[in-house]
């Protein structure tokens, strides 16, 4: 019995008493144990098969033996996870998460501190003095024996005799190396004559093992010697241990013969009624479990009941929920393994009936003849069809609807145009086989009025289509507005859920700290407490059953209220396993507003596709004035028309309109300046009549208003043409080309009314139509091209003035035009109306060369004129004479054509030529202002001249002021 150096004697005790002493003193520094729970018998936890399965001390008390012990205590005292060993037993038992806690302090004990150590520190102070004298006085006591330290060290150099390869912990007489060194084999070898000295040897090394084995035997033995006392103490103990554990077995075995007849008593008969309670519980789950399957077994013939009245989505549900249970409360059940599958392909086949029935619907709709007043056509059957369709996540449904909306609109003008035919006689449909072609050989009057009841039609279709989409959307709505209702609940819920969790942690703080449940709540909120029973309580009436079975019945009850289409029934249909999000149903909702988009796009491509149809041979170019007026009003109304009713504009048929505008403009403007041109280049420049009509056309402008009046034939006739066109109480002579120029422009004017689109293109095509005018006038007139193309002999002042009349009632209705063009613009197009000013400025410039040239051919005439003039007798002289001649015929040819005001002006301008001629030639002359006889002559022909010119029409108050003539002198 070796032991290590470091083991201290164990001390011995006179009696027991002191020994149990020891032991109670020893545990207090652990808590109490409680009885350790696999011993004991397990309590009913519910399963009769837990009931008496393992060994009980209590019932078997008479067959327990010690290998029926859980607890095996030198394990527990030698774990070798823990370096403690004093704590291995409690680790063993209640396993290694076992940890000593901190215990919480005492309200009642006080806290000690240091002062309340105070006095005894007084106290010991002087003793522990004393102490320290006696202990420095006193030489200490010598623990060790001096002959047990010689003998120790005597040992201890016996020991190092011994070779160090016996004391290896790995030594082993196996490895051959460590066999060579404690055996040579020099010591066994019996070759030659040496075999005296090898027995020797042999002899010598086992007297020398033997002497390493006496020191080792010795030293083991000294080692004992010195540990006997501590031996024989244990021996002892074991004994007395031996006496304690007998003791303590009789008051087992007393224990146990009193815990039996407890068991007896009052154990067997609770634990057989727990035993019956929880069989009755078993036979009740499984009665409802049959009654479960036999409801579950009914699910097929059920759905096809349901789908044999399109009842889509109570089907839909009651696939759901037996899916649920059959994964829940049915899950392993052997005759339902293949049940899943057909429901799932059952639920595969319901998705392809929907979508089917739904094509079906939305032909049988949109195909119905539009005379029908019904807008939706069996509003409960499409509710029902979108409800199962989203349940399925179906979303692209709306798709099908718009393919067949695309079929419906070409059906449509396909319909029309071959009813439309059919009641023309002149088309023959036998030869004429393609309804193009037979289209294209109606006249206007018919095609317009196909188009019209084309635009009706399709006015119709839009309606409807708006009032199904509608119906759609408010579905997608109502799911959306659930969502958020449910939202709201879940949110609500865990707010009530935490406050609940709070009052649990409050309740389990004032359990903690040992207060009663009672003191804290009121009667009131015991009952909130007493729901939270066990999750594996189950009904006791034999009437109950589970709840998957009552979710059944619910949803069979939601599918007969499926049909009503109130608001209400509506929302009843809402199942809460319609798991689509906000996200989604938000996009299927925009969705279904652009299928509406694209029905008013459809309707617009296809009548789009129907007018270029016609428009191939050029008809819609060839249309005149009044008709395109109609056709565009026609097509404006129906683009209007469905703009309200889809809330968007569609832009392909205003583009086709739009196109065709710009060709009638096109058409209408070059017909316009080609008849402009025509009448310019026929034009002999002489005063026109007026006629009545062109008459009431100028009074109807000055009225403030641009418009071609109705033409009256009777008044017409009795009314005979004015020589002046009379305007705003102003004479203008005319050609017959301005006065059809006054028409044409009127009606760009009234075209620009009728049609607001064209505003622009037709402002500037009459302006370029203006500009066109000024400058073909200016070549025929001031360029003299009039005689080349009319063959006019010479261009007169008369010609010149006309010319100048003509551009001055033009430039009188530019600021009305620009007007009428203003207000009908839009405020970024008025850039455009600086056409206006450009125009106005290059007609003022045109009527300044006219005067300009009247002035000039006078110029020219005083030049040839005065350049022979000389001053001699008679009076007046003949140079004098044909000036005023010509001056006479000037004014007799402007003076009835233009304004008095002007006829003035223009004098004014050739008197200061005349006086400059004058002026120039006297001074050739050296005739000076000294009042001789040559100054007499010129002033009587100057008197003369002014005379005969103040005594024309309209000129006697011009100031001529003929002082001029004469060299100022200095």
């Amino acid at each position: 019995m070796a032991s290590s150096h470091s083991s201290s004697p164990v001390p011995q005790s006179n009696s027991s008493d002191a020994f149990f002493k020891k032991e109670v003193d020893a545990t207090k520094r652990f808590r109490p144990v409680q009885s350790l729970p696999d011993v004991c018998p397990k309590e009913p936890t519910g399963n009769p098969n837990n009931l008496c399965d393992s060994p009980s001390l209590v019932v078997d008390q008479q067959r327990w033996t010690i290998y029926h012990s859980k607890v095996n205590l030198p394990a527990a005292l030698n774990d070798p996870r823990l370096a403690k060993r004093e704590s291995d037993f409690f680790t063993k038992t209640w396993g290694v998460d076992f940890v000593d806690t901190e215990v919480t302090p005492s309200f009642y004990l006080p806290q000690i501190t240091k002062e309340d150590f105070a006095s005894y520190q007084q106290e010991i102070t002087p003793r522990e003095k004393v102490h320290e004298r006696c202990k420095n006085i006193c030489t200490p006591k010598d623990t060790f024996d001096r002959t047990l330290l010689h003998t120790h060290d005597k040992s201890r150099t016996d020991l190092e005799q011994v070779p160090k390869i016996f004391m290896k912990p790995d030594f082993a007489l196996e490895d051959s190396l460590t066999f060579n060194a404690v055996l040579p084999w020099s010591h066994f070898s019996t070759a030659g004559g040496k075999g005296n000295r090898d027995a020797a040897s042999s002899k010598l090394l086992q007297e020398k093992l033997s002497h390493y084995l006496d020191i080792v035997e010795v030293n083991i033995a000294h080692q004992i010697s010195l540990r006997s006392e501590a031996f024989f103490h244990a021996m002892t103990s074991q004994h007395e241990l031996q006496d304690y554990l007998r003791k303590t077995s009789q008051a087992v075995k007393l224990l146990r013969e009193k815990i039996s007849k407890i068991d007896k008593v009052m154990c067997e008969g609770s634990l057989r009624v727990l035993r019956l309670s929880l069989t009755r519980n078993n036979c009740i789950k499984a009665y409802n479990k049959l009654k479960l399957m036999a409801t579950v077994h009914q699910t097929q013939p059920t759905v096809q009941l349901l789908l044999s009245t399109s009842e889509y989505v109570g089907a839909l549900d009651l696939i759901a929920t037996t899916q649920e249970v059959l994964q829940q409360e049915l899950q392993g059940i052997h005759s339902f393994r293949h049940l899943g599958s057909q429901l799932c392909e059952l639920e595969k086949l319901i998705d392809k009936m929907m979508i089917a029935e739904f094509s079906t619907y939305a032909r049988n709709d949109l195909n119905r003849p539009l005379e029908d007043d019904c807008q939706i056509l069996e509003e409960e059957r499409l509710v029902s069809l979108v409800f199962g369709l989203l349940k399925q996540r179906k979303l692209n449904f709306y798709e099908i609807y718009g393919d067949e909306m695309i079929n419906t609109a070409k059906n449509i003008i396909k319909q029309c145009v071959v009813n439309t035919v059919s009641q023309i006689e002149e088309i023959d449909t036998e030869v004429v086989v393609k309804l193009a072609d037979q289209m294209r050989m109606m006249n206007f009057p018919q095609w317009f009025d196909l188009l019209k009841n084309i635009f009706s039609k399709f006015t119709i279709f839009l309606k409807r289509v708006k009032a199904t989409l509608n119906t759609i959307r408010s579905v997608v709505f109502l799911v959306l507005d659930k969502n958020q209702k449910t939202r709201d609940l879940e949110d609500t819920l865990q707010k009530n859920s935490a406050k609940e969790s709070a009052v649990d942690s409050e309740v389990a703080y004032l359990t903690h700290e040992g207060m009663f449940i009672s003191d804290a709540f009121g009667d009131a909120e015991l009952p909130a407490s007493q729901r939270n029973v066990s999750p594996n309580s189950e009904p006791c009436s034999s009437d109950s059953v589970s709840e998957p079975e009552c979710t059944t019945d619910s949803s069979s009850s939601k599918e007969h209220t499926s049909s009503s289409v109130t608001a209400g029934g509506v929302e009843m249909m809402i199942s809460d396993d319609m798991k689509l999000t906000d996200l989604e149903l938000v996009r299927l909702a925009n969705n279904i507003q652009e299928l509406l988009y694209n029905a008013s796009d459809i309707c617009h491509d296809r009548s789009v596709k129907f007018l270029m149809a016609r428009a191939k041979d050029g008809f819609l170019e060839k249309l005149n004035s009044n008709e395109f007026v109609t056709l565009s009003r026609l097509m404006e109304g129906f683009i209007l028309d469905t703009e309200q009713i889809c809330g968007r504009k569609s832009m392909s048929l205003r583009g086709a309109l739009q196109s065709q505008a710009n060709r009638f403009v096109n058409r209408f403007h070059e017909e316009r300046k080609t008849k402009l041109s025509l009448l310019l280049d026929n034009e002999r420049w002489k005063q026109a009549e007026v006629p009545a009509e062109f008459q009431d056309l100028v009074d109807s402008v000055s009225d403030g208003r641009i418009s071609l009046p109705e033409k009256k034939p009777t008044a017409t006739e009795e009314r005979k043409p004015a020589e002046f066109l009379i305007v705003e109480g102003q004479k203008y002579a005319t050609v017959g080309t301005v006065l059809l120029l006054i028409r044409i422009i009127l009606e760009y004017c009234q075209c620009v009314d009728n049609i607001p689109s064209i505003t622009t293109d037709m402002l500037t095509r009459l302006s370029d139509l203006l500009k066109y005018f000024n400058s073909r006038s200016c070549q025929l007139v001031l360029g003299a091209g009039a005689l080349q193309v009319v063959g006019l002999k010479t261009i007169t002042t008369k010609n010149l003035a006309l010319s100048s009349r003509c551009l001055q009632l033009i430039v009188h209705y530019i600021p009305i035009i620009r007007a009428h063009f203003e207000a009908r613009l839009q405020p970024k197009q008025f850039s455009m109306l600086r056409h206006f000013d450009h125009i106005t400025k290059d007609y003022h410039d045109h009527i300044a060369e006219i005067s300009a040239k009247l002035v000039a051919i006078m110029d020219s005439l005083f030049d040839k004129l005065l350049s022979k003039y000389e001053v001699k007798a008679p009076v007046p002289s003949a140079c004098f004479r044909n000036i005023c001649k010509q001056m006479a015929k000037m004014h007799e040819a402007i003076y009835d054509l233009l304004p008095e005001e002007q006829t003035q002006m223009l004098f004014l301008r050739i008197n200061a030529s005349y006086k400059l001629h004058l002026k120039r030639q006297l001074a050739h002359l050296n005739v000076v202002n000294d009042g001789g006889p040559l100054n007499g002559l010129v002033t009587s022909d100057v008197a003369f001249y002014t005379g005969n010119l103040q005594a024309l029409k309209g000129l006697n108050n011009l100031d001529l002021n003929m002082a001029e003539i004469w060299e100022q002198k200095r």
